[in-house]
């Protein structure tokens, strides 16, 4: 594939950002859950705390949206194609 090849994809929508950051942190919620909760933690214990600083986004979305969100600073880049959700 040359450069000529290659058309930069046109910007996302609103609503099209809102629904890859909501598609995001559902991710994200899920995978630090299921991180907590493995197996080797006390039964009486309260878990422990996640070691997740990055995933892979969903990829219904384009990397057009993921790029849009790390420029609002809503997510950042924490990896070749990992992202991690800026703590307020």
């Amino acid at each position: 594939m040359s450069s000529s090849d290659a058309s930069p994809s046109p910007a996302p929508s609103a609503q099209e950002v809102k629904a890859a950051l909501k598609a995001f942190k559902k991710r994200w919620k899920l995978t630090r859950l299921d991180d907590q909760s493995r197996i080797g933690v006390g039964p009486m214990s309260s878990g422990r705390a996640s070691g997740i600083v990055g995933i892979t986004p969903p990829e219904q979305f384009s990397q057009a949206v993921w790029d849009e969100l790390v420029r609002q600073g809503k997510l950042k880049k924490v990896g070749r194609q990992q992202y991690g959700l800026v703590e307020s």
